[in-house]
């Protein structure tokens, strides 16, 4: 089953900061998770939340998974360092 993909708008202006080769990383990050969602159980973030993480290189996307809509929704994408700061 294929999910369709979206981006909080917050999203797509730190895309911009990021190097472009990590860019192309992210993005195929993205379109494979399209394709194959992978297994929430253990994607799933610890805490009383409904976000998934996946890694890509130094970066991470956080995302959740709206089953009903078939929907990807991208809540934030960073440095693994600095993303689950601001998540809180």
């Amino acid at each position: 089953m294929t999910y369709k993909v979206e981006f909080r708008p917050a999203v797509l202006k730190s895309l911009k900061q990021l190097p472009k080769r990590d860019l192309v990383r992210i993005k195929n990050k993205v379109d494979s998770l399209c394709q194959n969602v992978p297994d929430p159980a253990t994607t799933k973030m610890k805490g009383n939340n409904s976000f998934h993480k996946v890694r890509v290189g130094n970066y991470r996307i956080i995302y959740e998974i709206h089953d009903n809509k078939f929907l990807i929704l991208i809540i934030k994408i960073g440095h693994r360092k600095d993303i689950y700061k601001q998540l809180r």
